[in-house]
């Protein structure tokens, strides 16, 4: 008469959680083509395309200034890719990805005046 659901995972990758408290408002980006952008990556903006990049400190295109903070993994391998990113919300600070010279400590005053705060 009724049928047992079956339940089946798709993927091996462990859940991330991002979120300490609240509900975090969201905005969406596009990413710059040419990476596999991690859930919880620190992105900046470049200046002159005005497109998402992981923040590096020594860049000197505008993406060394964090922004956002990707809600979900995204491929961007094979071309730009929009994609929801967080703009202000409290945060697990060791959930995030940060780029090249960053550290939860450089980029804490910076988020925190986006209103992106995190413990740790």
């Amino acid at each position: 008469m009724y049928s047992r659901a079956s339940y089946a995972t798709t993927s091996s990758t462990p859940f991330v959680t991002l979120i300490r408290s609240g509900a975090p408002n969201t905005k969406k980006v596009t990413l710059l083509a040419g990476a596999i952008y991690p859930i919880g990556a620190v992105l900046g903006i470049v200046d002159a395309t005005k497109k998402a990049n992981i923040s590096a400190a020594a860049a000197n295109d505008g993406s060394q200034t964090p922004q956002y903070v990707l809600s979900y993994t995204v491929d961007a391998t094979g071309g730009d890719v929009e994609a929801m990113a967080i703009e202000t919300g409290d945060l697990i600070g060791s959930q995030l990805v940060l780029g090249a010279g960053h550290t939860l400590a450089s980029i804490r005053a910076g988020f925190r005046d986006k209103g992106i705060t995190f413990e740790g």
